[in-house]
């Protein structure tokens, strides 16, 4: 079972990958430094506050702007878990499962607030607030797409494939 209990992080709509990760630390593609500024222009200490396994919520249309990979390569490097979002930009969608960063959409994402704790369950597409005991459903990610998760992206997806 594909479970992910985490700590909840807030960020509003229309959150762009130049948010995510700005154009100025594009000149390198290691995870590691990509990760120290990490959603920098939103909240400076973010990268510092973000422990391991926490979450980020989010409102409508993350992800939008320039098709940066940078941007879930970022995140995940950063230790972020997995994005729950209302909506996603369909390019950042795409890139985070090649990256291997699971998102989850989900209509409520605005009632679940900063500092909660939420259970993620992937293969039965629920999503519960341990503060408040709700719980929200969402689609469940497709087996290949949760195959790609697992593997920590397309590129170590295809790697197993051809062994």
């Amino acid at each position: 079972m594909n479970i992910i209990t985490a700590k909840v992080w807030n960020f509003g709509d229309n959150i762009d990958t130049d948010l995510i990760i700005a154009a100025r630390y594009l000149n390198t593609s290691d995870p590691d430094e990509l990760a120290k500024h990490v959603m920098e222009d939103a909240d400076p200490e973010f990268s510092k506050k973000l422990k391991k396994g926490d979450v980020i919520v989010a409102g409508e249309n993350f992800g939008c702007g320039s098709s940066r990979e940078h941007a879930p390569i970022a995140l995940k490097a950063a230790g972020v878990e997995a994005v729950v979002a209302k909506s996603f930009a369909r390019i950042f969608y795409r890139n985070a499962f090649n990256m291997g960063l699971p998102i989850f959409e989900l209509k409520e994402s605005n009632e679940i607030k900063e500092g909660q704790t939420i259970k993620i369950d992937m293969d039965s597409g629920k999503i519960e607030n341990l503060d408040t005991n709700r719980s929200y459903a969402f689609s469940p990610i497709p087996e290949f797409m949760q195959e790609l998760i697992a593997c920590g992206g397309l590129i170590n997806y295809a790697k197993k494939e051809i062994q």
